[in-house]
């Protein structure tokens, strides 16, 4: 693992300093090779991690997420059998089920941060990442919109949806016989082919790529 900083007496360039998104101490900044780790010196937070191939990758994998995100939105997500009666229902019509009265603001909530919120993350990422892995320049107010996936990041749960899906369906098994659709098996691929994404996401990188391939 190789480390960044310096004792912070010795900072002359304000200019080449970052700092630790973990403890926030000042580091310098210098080139990583590919296949190398900068890390903090005092929390061991993994400043930057380039790959190669990495944008391509993330591209990739992009737009698997994109086809999951589609498939678990329209096939049935789960199948209820209850009393003689059966009923399966996607996660479009649970959304609308509920997005009246009282419990509207709720719905239309979970809605954006499950299904808006990534989608929109996913194709900014391509819209972003797309050209520099050509070895293109990068596109117009490609700078804001990569600004925009971090500031998304938080906010996108479809891993926190996940978990409510499974403790609910805990609590729903002994009223009724449940058959899980291929819209459920889509959002746990969703969730694993996010953490791939993330991890190969250098975002200390992707920020000097576009500072370096910027038109002057």
């Amino acid at each position: 693992m190789s480390a960044v900083s310096h004792p912070e007496s010795q900072f002359e360039d304000l200019e080449g300093l970052l700092a630790c998104p973990s403890c926030d101490m000042l580091l310098n900044d210098r080139n990583v090779a590919a296949n190398e780790i900068a890390a903090c010196p005092r929390c061991h937070t993994v400043i930057e991690a380039p790959r190669p191939l990495a944008m391509t990758r993330i591209i990739m994998l992009s737009f698997a997420a994109l086809i999951l995100l589609f498939a678990a939105l329209f096939f049935p997500f789960l199948e209820l059998q209850a009393a003689g009666m059966m009923r399966h229902t996607t996660l479009l019509d649970t959304i609308a089920a509920f997005s009246g009265g009282l419990t509207a603001p709720l719905t239309l909530l979970m809605g954006a941060l499950i299904v808006f919120l990534p989608l929109v993350r996913f194709v900014s990422l391509v819209y972003v990442l797309a050209p520099m892995a050509f070895g293109w320049a990068p596109l117009k107010h490609a700078i804001p919109v990569f600004r925009l996936v971090e500031a998304l990041r938080p906010w996108a749960m479809i891993e926190i949806f996940m978990v409510g899906v499974a403790v609910a369906l805990v609590k729903v098994a002994g009223l009724a016989h449940i058959t899980i659709g291929p819209a459920f098996w889509a959002f746990v691929a969703l969730v694993i082919v996010t953490v791939f994404k993330d991890n190969f996401m250098s975002r200390v990188t992707v920020w000097k790529t576009l500072e370096a391939r910027r038109p002057s």
